[in-house]
């Protein structure tokens, strides 16, 4: 029976076109021409080149975006760490967190014009700020941004936003930073429990005991100094401001859904807008009935306010805009190592005691924060890897046993005698 002479070359037709034109019946000299293995050759050449380019590629672009976590991590850590302990340093001197939360949210406007020059510079189709404007206007609805949405959609989280900032700030001036920065972490176990009651997310059973660990941190962070009014009011307060950003992030995803991000950096830019026109009223309430008082705008201190906007801003910035270079689970994590940072600080300037109770309470809490961050599938993933080991051993112990019995044959090959020696 005749043979193909092709069947011997690994490669395809189409990678070796002078294979194809040697594809001829019975002709067992097509076998013994230089050329199919010079194109053979030379595919395979390029075909390796073309593998090591891509994977090259591949391992550049993920260097970069683990290069870009680190950057964003370390940016969020400080940003956050260094907003609050310049909060605790600002009330020593002005007493007015309000206050300084309605400085703060007002600086919220510069999303937006932040976003636009980003656009410019990375979009190859340039649009005009009104027009960009329009398009982002979209995502309140077909009519844009009018009164009623405005009232609806916007005013809401204007609310609670103002509420989770001066909750946060207020519980400073009651407890350290290092109390005040855990326990803001339960915020992220709270959207879990309220996204699976509201929304009717996928229930996961490592979450739960993530929020069990949570609530029982919260706990022990209240016992670890002695249920005292001061400390209990102060994790009263970061609680609160913990659920009131929760419920923010919950009611957003009900009621707008996902944005994009220049959708997100209008919203933002709203949110200031509400803050001008119907929060200022109150920081004047507040100082003319001397509940946040001072004697003068000489003794304000200006630096530190617009240091903890300017930190604040960039916060919120890596926050929402982070995803865009790096993983969301990084930019999780400088949340956390914001924890030890203000540990630290808080180690040198303040009288903050770690007892055993107290780090106890910080790693449970951690600790959840850190199972949350788990993906939904993580259970899987783990089967696969679990899988893909026990295949792996199963492989190796036959392998090893033919070695064995392949040695101990060899050996009594060596010991035993050879028949020719005795013919003689």
């Amino acid at each position: 029976m005749k043979k193909h002479s092709a069947r011997v070359a690994p490669l395809s037709a189409c990678n070796s076109p002078v294979l194809t034109l040697t594809k001829v019946e019975g002709d067992e000299h097509s076998r013994e021409s230089p050329a199919p293995p010079e194109a053979q050759m030379q595919a395979g050449v390029e075909g390796s080149g073309r593998g090591n380019r891509c994977c090259w590629k591949c391992s550049v672009t993920q260097l970069k975006k683990f290069f870009w976590g680190v950057a964003v991590v370390l940016g969020v850590c400080s940003s956050w760490s260094g907003s609050t302990q310049l909060a605790k340093l600002t009330f020593k001197k002005f007493d007015a967190p309000f206050t300084l939360t309605w400085f703060a949210t007002n600086w919220n406007f510069l999303f937006f014009p932040l976003y636009y020059v980003g656009h410019v510079f990375k979009s190859a189709e340039k649009q005009s700020p009104k027009q960009r404007y329009r398009e982002c206007c979209r995502f309140f609805g077909d009519n844009g941004l009018t009164m009623k949405v405005f009232f609806t959609k916007a005013a809401p989280f204007g609310v609670l936003w103002t509420l989770t900032n001066y909750l946060y700030l207020h519980a400073i001036k009651k407890i350290n930073t290092t109390d005040v920065s855990v326990l803001f972490c339960c915020n992220k176990a709270f959207v879990f429990l309220l996204s699976w009651i509201v929304l009717r997310d996928r229930f996961m059973g490592v979450r739960i005991v993530a929020a069990i660990l949570a609530i029982a941190g919260i706990v022990m962070m209240t016992y670890a100094d002695g249920f005292h009014s001061h400390s209990v009011i102060g994790i009263a307060l970061v609680v609160g401001s913990a659920s009131m950003s929760a419920l923010y992030k919950v009611l957003f995803k009900l009621l707008l859904g996902s944005a994009k991000f220049g959708e997100a950096a209008l919203f933002l830019s709203v949110l200031s807008v509400f803050n001008v026109l119907f929060i200022t009223c109150i920081p004047v309430i507040l100082y003319f009935t001397k509940v946040e008082y001072w004697s003068s705008f000489d003794v304000i201190p200006w630096g530190n306010l617009c240091g903890f906007s300017i930190l604040l801003l960039t916060f919120n910035i890596l926050l929402n805009f982070g995803i865009a270079i790096t993983y969301p689970t990084l930019i999780s994590l400088g949340i956390v190592l914001s924890v030890p940072v203000n540990a630290i600080v808080d180690h040198y300037t303040s009288e903050i005691v770690f007892n055993s109770v107290r780090v106890i309470a910080i790693v449970i809490i951690g600790l959840g924060f850190l199972l949350l961050l788990l993906p939904e599938e993580w259970d899987v993933w783990l089967m696969k890897l679990l899988t893909r080991l026990k295949v792996r051993k199963k492989e190796e112990i036959p392998e090893g046993n033919g070695d064995i019995v392949s040695g101990l044959q060899s050996k009594s090959r060596r010991t035993r005698p050879s028949m020719s020696s005795f013919a003689h």
